[in-house]
């Protein structure tokens, strides 16, 4: 259960609707998730977030697709259920097939351990690898 309402297209200000209907251009949908209407208490983080979300996410040198698979990684690691299942949906949109999204899970899986690992032995960092 959320800690907020959920707005609603009929209870929006004029200034959360425009967000509302960029998001609904940008995206090609008429669907507005949850997570925006929980952010439409504060119509100016509802702004910030989604106009750095749109800049971030838009076209830039990594694919959509790369993405989202970041993102999904990301939020599993953040142990955030909310964005790693809709950043899973933008990402099987974006053409994630089941051996792709099975192939990322082990990564994060992998990542998670050797990470764990190297924090508990404090195992110093190769000059090497040092930028």
């Amino acid at each position: 259960m959320a800690t907020v309402t959920l707005i609603s297209d009929t209870d929006a200000s004029p200034e959360v609707r425009a967000i509302f209907d960029d998001i609904r251009a940008t995206r090609g949908s008429d669907f507005i998730n949850n997570f925006w209407r929980a952010l439409a208490h504060d119509p100016a983080l509802l702004h910030a977030t989604w106009h750095r979300l749109k800049s971030v996410m838009g076209p830039g040198t990594l694919d959509p697709l790369t993405k989202e698979l970041i993102y999904i990684a990301v939020s599993v690691a953040n142990g955030c259920e909310y964005c790693a299942h809709s950043h899973t949906a933008a990402a099987r949109a974006k053409g994630m097939t089941s051996a792709q999204h099975g192939e990322l899970l082990s990564v994060i899986g992998m990542a998670s351990q050797t990470n764990a690992l190297a924090t508990a032995l404090q195992v110093p960092v190769d000059d090497a690898f040092k930028a």
